[in-house]
């Protein structure tokens, strides 16, 4: 049972439960489209009456639309879906080697993208995404709001990037000076717990219906995004699911973000899988292939490729074993480029946890690849949006 935090609780007023129901309705439009308002009083237990003023104001609101289903032999039956013709999100996807800016509709649908380089230097970063920004509201009067996601520790309260390793950004107020900019208010997220609120609302059917499950973002560097009773688990100042710097060896093949050799991600982040490779293909132009390249020449049977996947496949299982006995979640989620390796390195990955796990026997926990894609963190971004017009009210 969940202690009640006086600090942050709400005492419930009179319409607490109308909007309960409100998003319960919602919801289930979301998933289950198309859907009829008797199924959904069937589902809910709520009155028909009930469900019909809920529908009627979610439709003023613009959330939903009503089309027309297949006959049975009378008259179509009139069904709910969400109402997807325009845009509502702007998500902008900061990376350490580029940064995606987009537009989605309700159902998570990119509608229109722009890209460019992430420059080394914030100011000129931050030029670019406010120039691409722009330019997509121009083009979609509707965007609400604006999602960010960030390579690095932040503040989600502040919207302070407090710290982005790769550049060594350091207290950056890049949410208020993006709102100052574009008059939309700006919801700011760390990558990994972006890719995480992800999953949990556009991830596969049996994530979706998952309560605890942590996100295991490998890039350039290695986030973990945790889940915790269906809400990201952020910890003070936002700095929870630092496991990508918790001690798993020593010597590793390079060095993680903040220079050190020990940390699980120096050891099982893409860089550490290019230098394996660089040490095994000496003098083969290993030094000029991307990650990217480099799946495709183990997919392709390349060994010395194959063989850096691999061993990086181990290491991933290793860190993984030890996120599962201190969490024990109910899944974990592989994110990120290295989804593409899972027919390779899968495997490895699963017999790694096994062999280093201490939970033998307690239960199975699901090991999956993500299906958000290659880079889950835009739908990440995109979803610090719109998970606020579907999440339920709490009272912590």
């Amino acid at each position: 049972m969940r202690r009640i935090n006086l600090k942050k609780a709400s005492v419930a007023r009179s319409d607490t439960i109308r909007h309960i129901n409100r998003q319960i309705v919602l919801n289930y439009v979301r998933e289950r489209s198309p859907i009829s308002r008797a199924a959904i009083s069937h589902e809910t237990a709520l009155q028909r009456s009930t469900v019909s003023l809920i529908v009627d104001e979610l439709k003023e609101q613009g959330l939903i639309d009503e089309v027309e289903g297949e006959s049975t032999g009378g008259r179509p039956p009139i069904l709910l879906q969400l109402r997807a013709a325009d845009p509502v999100a702007l998500g902008v996807d900061l990376g350490t080697k580029q940064t995606l800016v987009a537009t989605c509709d309700l159902a998570g649908r990119v509608r229109e993208q722009e890209q460019f380089l992430t420059d080394p230097r914030e100011g000129e970063t931050l030029r670019q995404v406010i120039d691409c920004v722009r330019k997509l509201i121009k083009k979609d009067k509707g965007i609400e709001a604006i999602g960010l996601s960030l390579p690095g520790l932040v503040d989600p309260e502040t919207g302070k990037a407090i710290f982005i390793p790769h550049f060594r950004w350091r207290d950056w107020d890049i949410a208020e000076k993006l709102e100052a900019a574009t008059g939309l208010p700006v919801r700011v997220e760390n990558d990994a717990n972006a890719a995480a609120l992800a999953e949990l609302w556009f991830g596969r059917p049996e994530i979706r219906e998952v309560r605890d499950f942590v996100m295991v973002l490998v890039e350039e560097g290695l986030g973990t995004g945790i889940v915790f009773d269906g809400q990201i688990y952020q910890g003070e100042a936002g700095a929870a699911g630092e496991f990508g710097h918790m001690t798993i060896g020593t010597d590793a093949p390079t060095t993680c973000a903040a220079g050190g050799m020990e940390c699980w991600e120096a050891f099982a982040s893409e860089r550490a899988a290019l230098a394996r490779y660089r040490k095994l293909a000496a003098g083969d132009g290993a030094g000029a292939v991307s990650f990217v390249q480099l799946v495709d020449r183990a997919l392709g049977g390349e060994r010395d490729a194959q063989a850096a996947l691999l061993e990086t496949g181990r290491y991933l299982g290793v860190g993984i074993s030890n996120v599962i006995g201190g969490l024990s979640p109910e899944a974990v989620v592989l994110g990120g480029p290295v989804v593409r390796a899972w027919p390779l390195i899968g495997a490895e990955i699963l017999r790694s946890v096994e062999e280093n796990s201490i939970c033998h026997g307690i239960r199975d926990v699901r090991i999956i690849p993500s299906t958000l894609g290659e880079i889950p963190t835009l739908m990440g971004a995109l979803s610090l949006v719109l998970s606020s017009k579907f999440a339920a009210v709490t009272t912590a």
